[in-house]
């Protein structure tokens, strides 16, 4: 529902601000190139190395979920975002970014494991699950800017609904769930550079860090990109992402966070994007 949502909100923003942005860029004098709205969609191959521990008190063992319970290791994922200009100096600006993860396996345990007080013994056959969405938006204003370098400090917002459950089916079912959304606010750095009028670099990091009471929460994303711009208003980018998130909790200090235990996650991937800009 969310993705949908999302995807759905993109668009009629997009929609909105067409017209708008448009009949600006018919009266502005800006020289410089950096445009004042783009889109941008494509597929993401993402390498994955997610860890999830459950239960009270953080009792329990940590779960792999690619060795313990068999989940692939590899996911492609489709992946859309964008952003607006705001301003006929284009200094500020808003971005808007969305994926998702499903991830699925079926196994028959190796060792025993524990979640949210549940037990599911060495030999058990589970169907598990571990989903988890990313929501990304972002404001950023850009403290330096000519013909050649955008530099811009960043605050942002990452909306992650992560969902783990794991199912044991037949004589002795149980079944145990992670269920909660991660709100976490970041702080960010952002650099575009137009080698030439057709290929820019871009670069970006964002990081966040919390400890309040029984939460601790932190996250590191960092991004690389090179984009060609063949057409006018069209172009095509190759992008490197390293992502880190890990959280510790206890309870429901933390809006939104209600679990007991740590969730740890990580993926490096590469995407290919197609973009329309003006």
């Amino acid at each position: 529902m969310l993705r949908k949502i999302s995807v759905g909100l993109l668009l009629a923003v997009s929609l909105a601000i067409l017209p708008l942005s448009a009949h600006a860029a018919d009266n502005t004098v800006y020289k410089l190139p950096w445009e004042k709205f783009n889109v941008q969609a494509g597929a993401f191959f993402a390498a994955l190395d997610d860890k999830v521990q459950v239960g009270i008190g953080g009792a329990g063992v940590i779960i792999d979920v690619e060795d313990v319970l068999g989940m692939k290791a590899h996911n492609t994922v489709f992946r859309i975002g964008g952003s607006y200009r705001i301003g006929e100096e284009r200094r500020h600006r808003v971005d808007l970014e969305y994926f998702y993860f499903n991830r699925s396996s079926s196994k028959t345990l190796g060792q025993d494991i524990i979640v949210d007080n549940v037990t599911f013994g060495a030999g058990t056959n589970v169907d598990a699950t571990f989903n988890f969405q990313i929501l990304k938006a972002a404001y950023s204003y850009s403290f330096f800017q000519d013909d050649r370098m955008d530099l811009a400090a960043s605050i942002g917002l990452f909306v992650m609904p992560i969902k783990f459950d794991v199912n044991a089916s037949g004589v002795g079912a149980k079944n145990a769930e992670l269920k909660f959304t991660a709100p976490l606010p970041v702080l960010g750095l952002r650099g575009d550079f137009a080698i030439t009028p057709r290929w820019y670099f871009r670069s970006k990091v964002e990081f966040f860090y919390l400890e309040y009471q029984n939460f601790t929460g932190g996250l590191m994303d960092t991004n690389l990109a090179v984009e060609y711009n063949p057409w006018k208003n069209f172009g095509i980018g190759f992008g490197l992402e390293n992502f880190r998130v890990k959280l510790s909790a206890e309870g429901n200090d933390y809006p939104k966070i209600d679990f007991n235990g740590d969730v740890k996650m990580q993926f490096i991937g590469a995407q290919l994007y197609a973009r329309y800009f003006f």
